[in-house]
């Protein structure tokens, strides 16, 4: 009995090795705003912005998530010429810089998603899922370019208003499912994922995709996942300042490694990088 037990247990963790576990692509956020619900205006002055972004290539991001409008609870939208005012002219000198730079658009109009692509950037970030304007797959097609799909409850005024759902990982899989389906029959060749950590949900219903994160890969596409110094953790822990919860974010993170998650979008940037140095060495 000892001796099947023993070759059942390492027939077990073979099996385990055998999985292969990829640390996730980085995605450095900037956000060009003045009313972030983490680093507002610190980045606002555009020198700033450039300085933080080459930085961040440097130190080996692999993407660099440029937003001109703020997405927190209860923010207000800002017009289109603001938006483009504040991240065009950052997108452009990145990519004069630097050209390989990888640049990621979060925004819902079209008018500074085409402007951004126009300026290089290879990736929309459509917080709507494709719900506010439906031309943004026609510009990823037409621009070859890869689009994020997340699930957002209501709009940023009104997502935390009492969220409620039947199921709601049954629920965002299926709006995923049928936002991939809607941006492929656009034509769009490249689509990626993202559950809306914080964007109409709970503690508990945030707390539940991340349990369940491992049915979205069914979507069969890749998945991004923002959870970077999110109000759920300060309500678990109990810290009111956002960029105190870089710890926790991290550890989070960490303890989502053998889900590969393909991109993982996070504001403190070095402290991802030592969780990779740390993982690149100690991985079995």
């Amino acid at each position: 009995m000892i001796f099947h037990y023993e070759n059942n247990l390492l027939s077990s963790i073979m099996s385990e090795k055998n999985v292969v576990i990829n640390f996730p692509q980085i995605m450095g956020i900037i956000n060009v705003t003045p009313d972030s619900f983490s680093d507002g205006g610190k980045f606002i002055k555009t020198d700033n912005a450039i300085k933080h972004g080459l930085a961040l290539i440097e130190d080996g991001a692999d993407i660099i998530d440029v937003g001109g409008e703020s997405t927190r609870p209860g923010a207000e939208s800002v017009t289109e010429e603001e938006e483009l005012k504040r991240v065009i002219p950052l997108i452009k000198e990145l990519k004069r810089q630097n050209p390989n730079i990888k640049i990621s658009i979060d925004t819902t109009k079209f008018i500074v998603a085409k402007a951004a692509l126009d300026e290089g950037a290879e990736i929309i970030n459509d917080i709507s899922g494709l719900t506010n304007d439906i031309r943004l797959a026609e510009l990823a097609r037409n621009y070859n370019a890869s689009i994020i799909l997340m699930h957002l409850k209501g709009t940023p005024q009104t997502m935390q208003q009492n969220p409620s759902y039947e199921n709601v990982t049954n629920e965002i899989f299926e709006f995923l499912k049928e936002r991939i389906e809607l941006a492929r029959n656009h034509g769009v060749k490249s689509i990626i994922a993202d559950v809306g950590i914080g964007f109409g949900k709970n503690l508990e219903h945030n707390l539940e995709l991340l349990r369940n994160i491992d049915v979205f890969k069914r979507l069969k596409v890749p998945l991004c996942l923002g959870i970077s110094r999110k109000a759920f953790i300060g309500n678990i822990l109990g810290i009111e300042t956002p960029s105190d919860r870089d710890v926790p974010t991290a550890l989070i993170h960490a303890l989502l490694l053998s889900k590969n998650i393909d991109i993982i979008r996070v504001h403190n940037f070095a402290m991802i990088i030592m969780l990779k140095k740390l993982w690149e060495v100690i991985k079995i």
